[in-house]
């Protein structure tokens, strides 16, 4: 690779990492397996940064990439076997009242349990929808599909992980 392609790969890299780790976790729930993901689709930006005209839009070629190299890693065989039941560890916000603090953080981690019971792809459009804020078209590009197919995933994951969202929280009233 040429010099300049380096040091522009190197400065997207550095400016969009902690982005695309805060995506794949989203997509897979584990911050280990997002770090995976981050740098396997790290990895292949590079290998096609020379050749590829997506110069405009680095970040959606690179969403789109991770994207991909996520759903790869949901059809491996051995990654179907494999239960993460974890807990991430919360760091504590002084600033904020620890009642309110308390129930941010209840809710944040009933959607985020929830939103690993949706189906991959339906998953995938909730995050690139509504966390990553992108609009369908861009959406549809990411996943290879069209405008159409993001607009009934994205309902029918609204359906699913609404149903998870209530199913997780009527166990947690009997589990009080």
């Amino acid at each position: 690779m040429r010099g300049a392609d380096e040091q522009a790969f190197r400065d997207f890299a550095v400016g969009h990492a902690a982005t695309l780790r805060r995506t794949a976790y989203l997509f897979c729930g584990d911050w280990h397996t997002a770090e995976d993901l981050m740098q396997a689709s790290l990895l292949k930006l590079y290998q096609a940064w020379h050749r590829v005209e997506w110069r405009e839009h680095p970040s959606a070629y690179a969403r789109k990439v991770l994207l991909r190299t996520w759903l790869d890693e949901k059809r491996r065989p051995w990654r179907r076997v494999e239960q993460r039941d974890g807990e991430v560890p919360d760091v504590a916000d002084s600033s904020a009242d620890p009642a309110s603090a308390g129930d941010r953080l209840w809710a944040r981690d009933l959607v985020q349990a929830a939103l690993l019971r949706v189906p991959p792809r339906q998953r995938a459009v909730l995050v690139l929808r509504y966390f990553e804020d992108l609009p369908v078209s861009e959406v549809a590009v990411a996943m290879g599909c069209t405008e159409g197919t993001v607009k009934s995933q994205t309902a029918r994951g609204l359906v699913a992980l609404r149903a998870a969202v209530e199913e997780l929280d009527k166990g947690a009233v009997v589990a009080s």
